[in-house]
């Protein structure tokens, strides 16, 4: 019972005690002030809504936390209509009438005017694990609101507003859900929308740590290169803010604007002279909601037709279309030179291919055991790696299947008018099989020296050098193909992005663009690499389930990119011209170094 209640008082306090330090002068401009925004006091007239207060100790994301959290429902609030819903991190310091941030009064003020919807404010502390017999609790803020990974997204979004719904009406539509913080808080708000834009689409982010803490400085870099998401994000900062060990506030803030500019999003900032606290933030936090919430009515939307590196290779208004699911595991896909595309359920010992349409798909071959990567010739004989079966198998255009090699590993594998590289993840190495020949391992090596588990293989346009994907590294690495077969000159080449919780990218399938862009599907997505090995685009998964397995392009100009996904299959039209390794060579144009 001791401890429960020391770590009841600890939940409580930590908000206020988060937000006080986020409110405190850290800088010689601790004197900063700014006067209070009319919608920020208490208005006659104005109905009042309520806060209620609530404990939560029951995470699985966040094991052994405890945590208070406020709701504020506003007078207006029917029960038998959705509310719009708007969460803050530390919680305790957002419900004070008299304090800096004044959510009851602001949200009073605006709802009764109609400039923002009837809307409840889920106010939530950081959790905090009691240390108990006198010893010093964990806590949780940094952890849980710096970190750049999906984290905390999950514990919000599936653990505690289930729990808000069982009491209060709150709507599903992300378009009519915003959320906020300030300092670490905001990087979290913004760091729940980016993952998970499906939930929420709104951010309110003041004097935002968008530094070196855990990883928070990568975020402007993503949001230049993956695939813009609909959000509308609201920026505050102050020229004395922060400047420590992790890196500056200041100039954090301005790269993170800078970020969402270019590639296109709803942003608004308000710059200002003061530091690490919450003052200007509060004082024009009406003004931010009003911007925030103005046309609540209609869907945030977004368009890459001014993104400067995705117009050129996407469509606009092209979305992700399904092509075939209810298998088992999807992986593999080839095409064939006809530009039609098939594809391996692998536990199912199948090989399917999409309709001509291509809506849906067709079994072409079962028994085919073990498959987990597939390629065509010029002729169109198709060859299936057979990893689990250590065999590569060929089967013409009439159906005959005739084993070529055995007792080797190979995961996937690359055809080309002389011979067959393939991958073996568990010797680790790199074969190469002339045809008619016997295979031998052309590229093998120590960790550092090797990619630890070699996986996709693709060729350059030019068939001159050789790509591999290291499944349990964060690099695609580079060989030379020379005269005798044999690889030479091997490098961790291209620099793959990884999700911040995970060990490796999640990298595997990869495929070949016309101009020598290599495609790479991994955990954050498809990856398309320029020559020199750098990522500019993440194009979005199709869907947030299942394996991003394996990626390719197909159809009549080779320009639709097909991938397995899970159970499912997805393509997508684009404006990149796809490259087979049985097509004649090209040589691409020299790249931009």
């Amino acid at each position: 019972m001791r401890k429960t209640i020391v770590a009841l008082r600890l939940t409580r306090l930590l908000g206020i005690l988060s937000l006080v330090l986020v409110t405190a002068a850290v800088t010689l401009h601790a004197e900063e002030s700014y006067p209070l925004h009319p919608d920020s006091q208490t208005q006659s007239g104005v109905p009042e809504g309520r806060v209620e207060s609530f404990h939560f100790a029951n995470s699985s994301v966040f094991p052994g936390t405890e945590r208070d959290y406020f709701v504020y429902v506003p007078a207006q609030y029917d029960a038998a209509k959705p509310a719009a819903l708007m969460v803050f991190q530390d919680g305790g310091g957002y419900i004070n009438r008299k304090g800096n941030w004044r959510v009851p009064v602001v949200f009073d003020n605006l709802i009764h005017k109609g400039e923002m919807p009837v809307t409840i404010a889920v106010m939530v502390n950081p959790g905090v694990v009691p240390g108990g017999d006198g010893a010093q609790s964990r806590f949780n803020r940094s952890y849980e609101y710096d970190s750049v990974s999906d984290r905390y997204a999950t514990f919000l979004i599936d653990e505690l507003l289930p729990v808000v719904k069982q009491k209060y009406n709150i709507t599903d539509d992300p378009n009519l859900r915003g959320i906020g913080g300030s300092s670490s808080g905001a990087i979290a708000a913004f760091g729940v929308a980016w993952h998970r834009p499906d939930q929420f689409r709104r951010v309110f982010s003041t004097v935002g740590t968008y530094v070196g803490l855990r990883g928070g400085n990568e975020y402007p870099t993503l949001v230049r290169k993956t695939e813009p998401k609909p959000l509308r994000v609201f920026l505050q900062d102050g020229r004395n803010d922060l400047d420590i060990y992790a890196g500056s506030w200041w100039n954090a803030n301005q790269t993170m604007l800078s970020a969402l500019q270019w590639a296109g999003y709803q942003v608004k900032n308000e710059w200002g002279d003061g530091g690490h606290n919450g003052k200007h933030g509060g004082a024009i936090m009406p003004d931010a909601m009003r911007w925030l919430w103005q046309d609540a009515d209609k869907p945030i939307e977004v368009t890459i037709d001014e993104h400067p590196e995705l117009k050129d290779r996407l469509i606009p208004g092209e979305t992700w279309e399904l092509v075939s699911e209810g298998h088992r595991y999807t992986e593999g896909p080839a095409v064939a030179p006809d530009g039609s595309v098939f594809f391996i359920d692998g536990p199912a010992a199948e090989i399917w291919k999409v309709n001509a349409d291509g809506k849906g798909a067709s079994k072409l071959v079962d028994g085919v055991s073990g498959v987990s990567g597939l390629m065509f010739d010029a002729k169109g004989n198709l060859y299936a790696a057979r990893n689990k079966e250590r065999k590569i198998s060929r089967i013409t255009p009439e159906g005959t299947q005739t084993v070529i090699a055995t007792d080797v590993g190979c995961n996937d594998l690359v055809v080309l008018e002389d011979g067959i590289y393939f991958t073996d993840p568990l010797k680790p190495a790199v074969w190469y099989l002339p045809h008619g020949g016997e295979p031998t391992v052309v590229a093998s090596g120590d960790a550092g020296s090797f990619p630890g588990k070699p996986n996709g293989i693709a060729v350059t346009p030019d068939k001159r050098f050789l790509v591999v994907v290291d499944a349990t590294g964060r690099y695609v690495w580079s060989y030379r193909i020379e005269q005798s077969g044999k690889l030479s000159f091997g490098q961790p080449y291209y620099y793959v992005h990884q999700p911040q919780d995970e060990l490796n990218t999640g990298a595997d399938g990869v495929t070949m663009a016309k101009d020598g862009s290599l495609l790479v599907a991994t955990s954050l997505g498809v990856q398309v690499f320029d020559q020199p090995g750098r990522v500019h685009v993440i194009i979005d998964r199709p869907s947030s389930q299942g394996r991003l397995s394996n990626c390719v392009f197909g159809g009549p100009d080779g320009m639709t990119l097909y991938v397995t996904c899970g159970t499912r299959v997805f393509r997508r039209n684009t404006r990149i011209e796809g490259f087979a390794p049985w097509q004649e060579s090209v040589v691409p144009a020299k790249p931009h170094l």
